[in-house]
């Protein structure tokens, strides 16, 4: 017999079952991190909707793959050497109008959003997105939606309704986890961080590994570029 309280705090199963009648959707996959490339392509063949034809490593090969594998549709990071995600997205785009994009990623500026929309990418998803939610963007940009993420989609309302000026960032860490990160910025050890900050060792990595897990990096020279790229920081 199992605990009721067991059954309250179970995750619940991701939904991969595509609506009736929906069609395979060939898809490329192009990340320059072959885990997130493999992460996607795995969720992927979990349903019976989505076969993915191809992975792809910079924004070169993304472009390559789509003329050779004509895909319906493409999940592109943004931030790839050589050619950036929206270059690679524009090039495709220009080639083979009728397929569909979707950027995914790490980051949610203003101005990348807008970038990739005004090239014609159907849909902007944080990698940090639900499977489900993941998911459902997908299956409505191969439906010829528009997927944005509940997130940027309020940060360009907001930006609309500001004139156009990007609506105020908030942060994701806590002031403490911001001072540890500037300390990190300064070149600072851990152990110099905690004597700094009244601290132990240990206290500074818990805080260090809540920075890395809320900017989805995992070390901390990519925690402090990331967070100075997104205004999370200031710059010196």
């Amino acid at each position: 017999m199992t605990d009721g309280h067991a059954d309250d705090d179970a995750t619940p199963e991701v939904d991969r079952t595509p609506p009736a009648g929906s069609p395979v959707h060939r898809t490329l996959v192009a990340d320059d991190h072959p885990i997130v490339r493999q992460g996607i392509a795995a969720l992927l063949a979990t349903t019976d909707d989505f076969v993915v034809v191809g992975q792809a490593s910079d924004g070169h090969e993304a472009v390559a793959l789509a003329e050779s594998l004509e895909p319906d549709l493409i999940v592109m990071d943004l931030r790839m050497p050589g050619l950036d995600g929206v270059e690679a997205t524009e090039a495709v785009l220009a080639r083979r109008p009728s397929t569909r994009v979707v950027v995914l990623t790490t980051y949610e500026s203003d101005d990348s959003i807008l970038r990739a929309i005004e090239v014609g990418a159907s849909g902007y998803l944080l990698k940090a997105s639900p499977e489900d939610e993941l998911l459902a963007g997908l299956r409505a940009v191969a439906a010829g939606q528009v997927a944005l993420a509940p997130t940027m989609a309020a940060r360009l309302v907001g930006r609309a309704r500001t004139g156009g000026e990007p609506a105020p960032r908030v942060s994701p860490l806590s002031p403490r986890e911001t001072e540890v990160l500037a300390l990190v910025s300064e070149g600072c050890s851990n152990r110099e961080i905690g004597r700094r900050l009244f601290v132990g060792e240990a206290t500074v990595k818990t805080h260090l590994l809540h920075v890395f897990e809320k900017l989805s990096v995992n070390d901390r020279t990519r925690a402090v570029t990331l967070a100075l790229e997104l205004g999370h920081l200031p710059r010196g």
